[in-house]
């Protein structure tokens, strides 16, 4: 298969180097030739900017402009003013890194660079100057010179040389999600492989969203995406949002129908069939969906003979059933016409969210201040010691107490990263003494020290192109071309290179031993959080009446799922199942779609709805890992008996789909649903 690939992908992280090094090397002499005080800031930059897709690296260069630019004014503002009062500077500045990192925890997407970096370049530029506060105005801008001057030799390599757009990859994981969403809705409507099975690829999807969402952010700043490219992966992209719980929702209600009512309903059982060939036939697919809808509306106007239980449970899945057609075939047609160069305006899609929809993210407030405390904690400890001792070069430990709290933090544990780091952090100091006190001394042509940053940087660029390596090298090529400290004469003295490198490694020690009292949890906490945090968010849409915009919680609900599935491993196994099967997800739905039907519905039914609702509320907000209490049920029940008793048909029927789904979500164990023999839905 490899064979078969054009020899820039086969061979795409020694590209990556390449490129990569090629851009250093260029803002470096660049930089010399200008004569910039510090031109390995421009070399480094290049390194901690590059992605191997352009557009991930055009979004980080521009997110890291910004934040330098705000770093670097808040500085310019702090150091004089607070210069002959060191221990009130050493707080004000650990207390910036610390909100800028708890913001940028929040944020979660690639934008939080902004954030974080404007939180650390203050530390980065401030404490070094506190000996000349003079000069504060001149490092700054100096700083802003070195990282634009890197940032734009990294973007420029990155979009000429071998560019590589970010938006055949989202494409290509889209496309692929797609294939394997049909493939498990096909599973589903004709109960093929085990409920294992089934679960391990629902749970894979969820995963895969929070990827793709992750990814699809770069394209915006792709320079080689067109327009209609990004508009049509934000139409896909909030369809697949809907498309999880459709399909889960779909399984429940076969489930629920048994293979018995099944069998005395054979057009609906055809209709399944038909349905299951369709959504995995490429070219069916491409044909309008409207057979199937037709099939569809004419099964749910041939109910009238069926028992009420198999009614409402088949009501409900015609409903998602004809969810299901729509989103399927606008996939299809988004994904022909991103193909064909349309414009994703003029393409007739069938599946209309609520307005306003688009992806939301989890944000956790607790851990992102546990996080933010930790960080200005470790920042004031290695100021302490730098001022008690009178350390000359104590700076360097700040500053990286500093970057290793705010890199690391959005990690589980990010203690285990933070040593890491350390580690090879020391790495970094032995090849720079091996390059500043035998190498370098003897170079006096800059293309011999080209030649000899060779094969050190260009390995680094390759570890840095793997995602499994890519925290080594970028710590290494980082760090190195930091302490390397290129400039355009030679002026390395030991005592004070190893002055630096201690006080540089300390720093990264209080922050790991900091960073492991204050985030002591691990994934077991943080997945326990993100079930409460559904539950408790659950509760809010009960007490809300369902008032909120669909699309939205769906992607608020699976964006935690997402989160949740990476720490299955460390949850109970009640929540474990509740993960499987989408149960958070499915029931805010739900309750969501009880909204829509509360403006047809009799004034008694409404109140019964509400009646469950705030006992819903309740059950979420007390909600720990146990069974939800059996007063619930007989609550939903009277719900729907005061619901089958509507004499609105529409509003009835939109009322059910919610309530059957609550009810099969919360107690899919309990006895079958049974109306009372005067109940009818011909009422």
């Amino acid at each position: 298969m490899r064979a078969e690939e054009p020899f820039l992908v086969r061979h795409a992280d020694l590209v990556f180097a390449l490129k990569t090094f090629a851009a250093s090397m260029l803002a470096l002499v660049i930089a010399l030739a200008i004569d910039l005080p510090r031109p390995y800031w421009a070399m480094a930059t290049v390194y901690i900017t590059s992605q191997p897709l352009a557009g991930a690296t055009s979004s980080k260069a521009f997110f890291r402009v910004i934040g330098t630019l705000v770093g670097a004014s808040v500085t310019v503002a702090l150091v004089p003013n607070l210069v002959n009062a060191p221990e009130l500077l050493c707080l004000v500045i650990a207390l910036w890194v610390g909100l800028c990192l708890y913001l940028s925890l929040l944020d979660g997407t690639p934008r939080s660079y902004v954030f974080m970096l404007g939180g650390y370049t203050v530390a980065l530029i401030g404490f070094p100057s506190v000996a000349d506060p003079g000069s504060i105005f001149d490092v700054a801008l100096a700083r802003v010179e070195e990282i634009s001057l890197g940032i734009i030799c990294a973007s420029l390599v990155s979009t000429v040389v071998f560019p590589r757009s970010v938006a055949p990859a989202v494409g290509g994981r889209v496309r692929s999600w797609l294939s394997d969403a049909r493939r498990l809705s096909r599973d589903v409507l004709l109960d093929r492989g085990t409920s294992e099975t089934r679960r391990a690829q629902r749970l894979r999807l969820a995963t895969d969203i929070v990827e793709i969402d992750t990814l699809a952010t770069h394209v915006a700043y792709d320079r080689l995406a067109d327009v209609g490219t990004v508009r049509g992966l934000g139409e896909v992209r909030l369809r697949m949002l809907m498309l999880l719980p459709i399909i889960t929702s779909i399984e429940d209600r076969l489930a629920g129908l048994g293979e018995a009512a099944l069998q005395k309903q054979p057009e609906l059982r055809r209709l399944i069939e038909d349905l299951a060939a369709w959504i995995v036939d490429e070219d069916r697919l491409r044909q309008s969906g409207e057979q199937i809808r037709a099939a569809i509306a004419e099964r749910q106007s041939a109910l009238d003979g069926v028992a009420s239980r198999e009614r409402i449970i088949t009501i409900s899945l015609l409903l998602r059933l004809r969810e299901l057609v729509d989103i399927s075939a606008d996939c299809r047609a988004i994904g022909d016409a991103i193909a064909a160069g349309r414009d994703i305006s003029t393409v007739p899609l069938a599946f209309h969210p609520e307005s306003g929809a688009a992806p939301v993210r989890h944000r956790d407030h607790g851990m992102a201040l546990w996080s933010a405390a930790g960080a200005a904690v470790a920042i004031l400890i290695c100021c302490g010691l730098w001022i008690a001792t009178g350390w000359p070069d104590g700076a360097s430990a700040p500053m990286m107490a500093a970057v290793a709290c705010s890199f690391f933090a959005a990690q589980d544990e990010p203690a285990r990263s933070i040593r890491a780091f350390g580690l090879f952090s020391l790495v970094a100091i032995v090849v720079v003494a091996i390059y500043q006190f035998a190498l370098v001394p003897g170079i006096s042509h800059v293309e011999v020290l080209i030649a000899a940053l060779a094969p050190t940087f260009l390995l680094y660029g390759f570890l840095i192109a793997r995602p499994k390596t890519a925290p080594i090298g970028m710590a290494l090529a980082a760090n190195t071309a930091t302490l390397l400290a290129l400039q355009s004469t030679y002026s390395a003295d030991f005592a004070s290179f190893a002055n630096t490198s201690v006080a540089f490694f300390l720093g990264v020690v209080i922050a790991e031993i900091v960073t492991r009292i204050a985030r002591g949890v691990g994934a077991e906490w943080i997945a326990k959080r993100l079930m409460t945090s559904s539950w408790q968010t659950l509760a809010v849409a009960a007490e809300r009446r369902g008032h909120g915009d669909r699309a939205q919680f769906a992607g608020l609900m699976l964006h935690r799922l997402g989160l949740l599935v990476q720490r299955i491993a460390f949850i109970s196994e009640s929540d474990r199942r509740d993960a499987d099967s989408l149960v958070q997800l499915r029931i805010g739905l739900n309750i969501i779609d009880l909204r829509r039907a509360r403006y047809g519905l009799a004034a008694l039914t409404v109140r019964a709805i509400d009646d469950m609702l705030d006992d819903l509320a309740a059950a979420f907000r007390a909600h720990a890992n146990e069974a939800m209490p059996a007063e619930l049920l007989s609550c939903i029940d009277a719900a729907l008996t005061a619901v089958v008793k509507d004499p609105n048909e529409r509003a009835r029927d939109d009322a059910l789909l919610g309530l059957v789904g609550i009810r099969r979500g919360l107690f899919p164990d309990a006895p079958a649903y049974r109306s009372q023999p005067e109940e009818s839905f011909a009422a």
